[in-house]
């Protein structure tokens, strides 16, 4: 197949699948939802995303339809059924299926998985990002559907020509981007937003933060603000899609490009560490 797409046990290229109409995703964007990549069929930190997307799904009292181990199994057996192995690996779970109303429809959820092909990117080229007030509900530790606020920023920062929103609360303080985890360098150290219900503790910040503590890096968890932005030796954009960004401008304003080295030293492990992780296709490693 050339991608593929799961409901429920139905398989099928994307072109050809349906979602019944009362499926309560259509209703209330009511599901939470994980993703992140596969290299030679490999699907990259797993374990972690799993978890994450079973927690989404408790903080939201969603019942699951699968236990975890039998999503891995899943995944992994649909990821070697199309073309490529280099995939973006997207699930979620809605809410069931019922008439529209508000209250909970009884029962375990509707569990939805799409594979495209896709590659993560090197980090090697800069963005450019705007900023932009963060107007999203305080459920953002939660990886739920209801992601409105992020699709207009991301579109704002499309048509402003660049490739991320960064967000930020009253007063200033930086919050993440549209749809990846905002970070700063600065006098050697690593700071980063806090995992509050401010901001959702991304996989990529998680292995960006062992990677500087194991380089030596000093990492801070702790609110910054615009101006710390704007004058931070580099920013960093993190996601599962791409690892490791530097931002070269922000609102058309250069930025960065005070520790060159210092990125590079961080951008090499995080990406390293990936195509490790991943440089031995699935159906190799089953027969060693």
């Amino acid at each position: 197949m050339k991608n593929l797409g799961y409901y429920n046990g139905k398989i099928g290229e994307l072109e050809s699948m349906t979602i019944p109409m009362n499926d309560r995703v259509h209703w209330f964007g009511d599901g939470v939802y994980d993703a992140g990549p596969s290299r030679n069929y490999n699907i990259f930190a797993l374990d972690e995303h799993v978890d994450r997307f079973f927690n989404s799904a408790a903080l939201m009292d969603i019942v699951m339809p699968v236990t975890k181990d039998e999503l891995k199994e899943l995944l992994q057996k649909l990821v070697l059924m199309v073309d490529t192995g280099d995939l973006f690996v997207y699930y979620q779970v809605t809410r069931g299926t019922g008439i529209r109303n508000h209250a909970f429809t009884e029962g375990p959820g509707n569990l939805w998985v799409t594979l495209v092909p896709a590659t993560v990117s090197d980090g090697t080229e800069p963005i450019q990002v705007i900023t932009e007030e963060d107007k999203r509900f305080l459920y953002c530790h939660v990886k739920t559907l209801n992601l409105l606020p992020s699709v207009l920023a991301a579109e704002h920062a499309k048509r402003a020509g660049c490739k991320e929103t960064i967000f930020y609360r009253h007063g200033g303080r930086v919050t993440e981007c549209a749809h990846s985890n905002c970070h700063i360098l600065k006098d050697g150290k690593l700071f980063t937003a806090p995992t509050d219900n401010m901001i959702l503790p991304g996989i990529a910040r998680a292995h960006l933060i062992r990677k500087c503590k194991e380089l030596g890096i000093a990492v801070s968890e702790t609110p910054y603000y615009l101006k710390d932005l704007m004058e931070a030796d580099e920013i960093l954009v993190t996601s599962s899609s791409n690892f490791c960004l530097r931002v070269d401008h922000v609102d058309g304003k250069p930025v960065g490009g005070k520790a060159p080295e210092l990125y590079e030293k961080i951008r090499k492990a995080v990406v390293d560490e990936f195509l490790e992780a991943t440089n031995k296709p699935v159906s190799e490693k089953a027969e060693s």
